[in-house]
């Protein structure tokens, strides 16, 4: 375990080379990633199979929003887990782009469609289910969303200017989206959403953990309305604060380098370990 100072501070930085870092990566159970450091030395996780299905990251441009989202995604593919990045801004998360078990999407239309093909997936995962009684020996897929809420919007125009006379109004994609937030954890689908600010395309009620960066006390009021009092902001690089039912927890997140998370992503694991 790591500590911190006895008056309970955060570290300055959490990095993969720290001491115990790796140890304690190793130790958890494949259905928790880590997300960092809290005040007392502890870590601070979300656990995917529980009740935490999906994570929300919020951060101001240049806050670290890509950062937490790569080291997430590094860690269920450490696990044997698959992913599905979609990214409006191209680059956000090159690193996984040429690993084997990552789906790499940039473009409008084809993000368009990964969505539309995760809803056949979902339906395969859940027939699955239906006939072996679980989904335990299918992977974990995380469905990686940079840009969130712009990409939403973006989605929602490119269907209204391409949909048929007599085809719904809602850009099904985006009906995708919100099915995949509401049912994923039954197939072991796990939404990482990244935004700059939040937006009600969100869909903040399926998000069990938010992380919360240098935002605005609107996004705050609006993303974790549950926390009476808003934490004041930090520009310290890493510093983030989780929240998880009404509690919002100082987090020094843990940041790897796009070196770091491609190795870690290789050296897979079994679930079993």
């Amino acid at each position: 375990m790591w500590k911190t100072t006895a008056k309970s501070t955060l570290p300055q930085q959490l990095r993969l080379t720290d001491p115990g870092v790796r140890e304690q990566l190793e130790a958890l159970p494949a259905s928790q990633v880590l997300i960092g450091l809290g005040t007392e030395g502890q870590p601070v996780c979300v656990d995917v199979d529980g009740d935490s299905p999906h994570v929300l990251v919020c951060s101001a441009s240049g806050g670290g929003t890509s950062t937490v989202l790569r080291t997430l995604t590094a860690q269920f593919l450490h696990y044997g887990g698959h992913a599905l990045v979609l990214d409006t801004k191209r680059i956000s998360q090159s690193w996984a782009r040429t690993l084997p078990e990552v789906t790499y999407r940039r473009a409008i239309a084809d993000i368009h469609d990964a969505l539309l093909g995760l809803r056949t997936e979902f339906k395969r995962r859940i027939d699955h289910a239906d006939e072996h009684g679980e989904t335990a020996d299918l992977p974990h897929l995380a469905v990686v969303f940079e840009s969130a809420g712009h990409t939403l919007r973006q989605l929602a125009r490119q269907w209204d200017k391409a949909r048929q006379e007599g085809e719904p109004k809602t850009s099904p994609a985006v009906n995708a989206y919100e099915e995949l937030l509401f049912a994923g954890r039954e197939a072991r689908i796990h939404i990482l959403a990244g935004a700059q600010s939040y937006s009600a395309a969100l869909g903040r009620e399926q998000f069990s953990s938010v992380l919360l960066g240098r935002v605005t006390a609107r996004t705050w009021s609006q993303a974790a309305p549950q926390v009476s009092t808003v934490p004041k902001a930090s520009t310290h690089p890493g510093r983030f604060h989780t929240v998880q039912r009404s509690t919002a927890h100082p987090t020094q997140v843990l940041l790897m380098s796009e070196t770091e998370a491609a190795a870690w992503a290789n050296a897979t694991q079994t679930e079993e370990g």
